[in-house]
């Protein structure tokens, strides 16, 4: 009698964790952000190359890093959403990641604050000794930067709404909830809307300012910090762009929302790295008047 018994071997996975598979994308976006960064600063140097030669490159270098940073993305994406592989021990280690990554970030704009702190308390005799140095004619803390800042105070309480509606397993009129899926579609479009005017303010603050980034030392101080806040604004806009058209996709769930949890740290982090910008930035490195008036309330 013989034994056609066919042996099916099945392997289990004895963790949690999931084992990421090689991928080409991380090396190709770390070589295109390398060639961006190399042609920028050539440029920025003044090296002798022919400008339309200089901005192919620059362009070939940015839309490669645009598709393999997204096919990284989208891989994550199918992983996180398709797949199930995010359980709730990988979700813990993403969110530990990420916190890392914010602190960073906190470290990154410490250095430029540093470097405004220790500009502005002491001054130098360069700067004849005075801050803002002689010339500089600062910008109104009451005018463009107010705006700016009451858009990203109300941008925060939306974002934060659009996280309490995504949480939700069914209508909550207590705080005036019915339909939680509309609720975050709603204040997430407007959370990016205000996030988009922001910027926009921004680029009509600096069309408008007396003073460039080669103006001394404060102008290179403000251009950088403020730049580098814009540039932030931007990037977590994106992410909440994404996250808005996940959500409408149905990718989200009450108990699975990482990467929508991920970018409100985010926004957050924006905002609170603002308020510093605009107190000590706007208010107490500017004009005399506000000087002593933020003084005073200390």
């Amino acid at each position: 009698m013989l034994n056609n018994t066919n042996t099916v071997k099945i392997n289990y996975q004895q963790h949690p964790f999931h084992l990421v598979k090689p991928s080409p994308w991380p090396i190709l976006t770390a070589f295109s952000v390398c060639m961006c960064l190399l042609y920028t600063v050539l440029w920025l140097h003044e090296y002798d190359m022919q400008t339309c030669k200089f901005l192919k490159f620059l362009a070939y270098g940015f839309s490669f890093f645009l598709f393999s940073f997204s096919s990284w993305l989208w891989d994550i994406v199918i992983e996180a959403t398709f797949e199930g592989r995010h359980t709730f021990a990988v979700q813990r280690g993403l969110r530990l990641g990420f916190i890392l990554f914010i602190v960073s970030e906190f470290m990154f704009f410490f250095g430029f604050f540093w470097a405004f702190f220790h500009s502005s308390v002491s001054p130098s005799i360069w700067i004849n000794a005075m801050w803002p140095p002689f010339g500089s004619k600062y910008i109104n803390p009451n005018g463009l930067p107010l705006v700016n800042t009451c858009l990203l105070l109300i941008s925060g309480i939306t974002v934060t709404y659009a996280h309490k509606a995504v949480v939700l397993k069914g209508p909550n009129l207590s705080i005036g909830i019915e339909n939680p899926r509309l609720e975050v579609i709603k204040a997430l479009a407007l959370t990016i809307s205000l996030g988009l005017i922001f910027t926009l303010v921004q680029l009509y603050e600096y069309q408008g300012a007396s003073f460039s980034i080669n103006s001394g030392i404060y102008g290179s101080i403000f251009y950088l910090l403020t730049g580098f806040h814009g540039f932030h604004v931007l990037v977590g806009t994106i992410f909440l762009i994404i996250c808005l058209l996940r959500h409408i996709a149905y990718h989200f769930t009450t108990d699975h929302h990482l990467g929508l949890e991920m970018a409100i740290w985010y926004w957050h982090f924006v905002d609170v790295v603002w308020i510093f910008l605009y107190i000590f930035l706007y208010i107490w490195g500017g004009p005399e008047d506000y000087d002593m008036y933020f003084t005073l309330m200390c």
